[in-house]
């Protein structure tokens, strides 16, 4: 069963604004994830129940869920991996508290 893949706008902006390359390997592995393929692990504490695609040193978080009977992958944020879990945990914290 294919996975329908999803994208938020802050993960397509993200996305479109890398240089060449970047882009079209961050587009790969988003591509790939249709078939829930490339490097993929499941986060742990605050972040539990999310999970990460890492593309060199870039990383997308997601989320997992079922819709009408077909798996689909909720690509939520996007970022270079020194800051993209400090920066998502704080998203998700504000989020929650309002």
């Amino acid at each position: 069963m294919k996975t329908r893949v999803e994208l938020d706008p802050q993960v397509a902006s993200f996305v479109r604004s890398l240089a060449p390359e970047p882009r079209r390997r961050l587009r790969a592995a988003l591509r790939d994830l249709e078939r829930e393929q490339g490097d993929l692990r499941s986060l742990e504490g605050n972040l539990a129940g999310y999970w990460r695609l890492r593309v060199g040193s870039y990383r997308v978080l997601l989320r997992f869920y079922t819709a009408q009977q077909q798996r689909v992958a909720r690509c939520l944020f996007a970022e270079r991996r020194s800051v993209v879990y400090e920066l998502f945990a704080e998203l998700i914290t504000g989020e929650r508290q309002n």
